[in-house]
């Protein structure tokens, strides 16, 4: 099992397990998905990196609860986000199943942007059918980093302890400098209440949450997205590394 990170200056996510590399590849193929009678082209890919560094794409990380269905406010953010990035030029990235990680993957979609799911070989639900590229991980740790380590930007809606995970282990890698500066958006009413009790409880500082971002709307959130990511340069030395 990889190393879990306790950090002292991590704050609230020294308690969240911080596990690092030990990816596998697999081997890059072509399909195509169906679900709910719709074909869309599905690329199967193992390492979609080289693509991105190819083509110096600007990849956005979302992460959201799997639970809310349409007619949730936080689907509707998150689909309304997925339009915004897409039309900005920006691929979005998702952990590639149901609830806010459908609703982003169908708002860049249906605008023509590419779509990156990364799933989970252990998971036996469907990934949505909104995907372009689907990028199976082995276990869930390599799963994390490649959510992480290829982005410019994230943007989190209201989740689980799935989500405060994948948060607190951005926040960390931003907070210790493992990742260089770049915007971490929490998009919702929910989030600053939640930061508060975080701070008020836990050892959580000022300096901590000034790496945050707040965003009440999904225009807020891609405006702050496109302000913040623009000089954001993803090493790929760095990137290689923290991925495998």
């Amino acid at each position: 099992p990889a190393p879990t990170e306790l950090n002292d200056r991590g704050g609230c996510m020294a308690f969240f397990p911080c596990y690092l590399q030990h990816c596998y590849l697999s081997n890059t193929l072509t399909e195509h998905y169906s679900a709910s009678h719709q074909s869309v082209p599905l690329r199967l890919s193992g390492w979609f990196f080289n693509d991105r560094m190819k083509t110096n794409e600007k990849i956005i990380t979302i992460f959201g609860g799997s639970k809310c269905r349409e007619g949730a406010p936080e689907y509707s953010q998150a689909l309304r986000v997925g339009e915004l990035l897409a039309d900005a030029g920006f691929t979005i990235c998702t952990g590639g199943y149901s609830g806010v990680m459908e609703a982003a993957s169908r708002g860049a979609h249906e605008r023509g942007g590419r779509v990156i799911g990364i799933t989970m070989s252990q998971f036996k639900s469907e990934p949505n059918r909104y995907l372009t590229e689907k990028v199976p991980s082995e276990h869930f740790y390599e799963r994390l980093q490649r959510l992480i380590t290829q982005s410019v930007g994230y943007i989190a809606l209201r989740g689980g302890m799935g989500t405060v995970t994948e948060i607190s282990l951005v926040w960390n890698k931003l907070q210790t400098q493992v990742l260089d500066p770049r915007p971490l958006v929490l998009l919702g009413d929910c989030w600053p209440p939640v930061v508060r009790e975080w701070q008020r409880q836990l050892a959580v500082s000022d300096t901590d949450v000034e790496i945050l971002r707040f965003a009440t709307s999904p225009e807020e959130a891609i405006d702050i997205i496109q302000r913040e990511s623009r000089t954001v340069r993803i090493d790929d030395r760095t990137a290689s590394v923290n991925a495998l």
